[in-house]
């Protein structure tokens, strides 16, 4: 009887571990999607960048 409550313990153990991981992929997809979405329409973010990335104009003007 011990070894069947064991057993029912690891594998309900092993079912919310695949859950978190699982989880976890849809989060980083769901993450990754918002970003090329947001790249994809043009999203700024008020000071030139477009998701956080490199201004769009050279920071100094260059000498004649």
């Amino acid at each position: 009887m011990f070894e069947y409550e064991l057993q029912q313990i690891r594998a309900a153990e092993m079912i919310r571990a695949a859950d978190d991981y699982r989880m976890a992929r849809e989060a980083v997809r769901t993450r990754r999607a918002a970003r090329h979405e947001a790249a994809r329409s043009g999203h700024h973010d008020g000071e030139g960048r477009v998701n956080g990335h490199r201004p769009r104009r050279p920071r100094f003007a260059r000498a004649a």
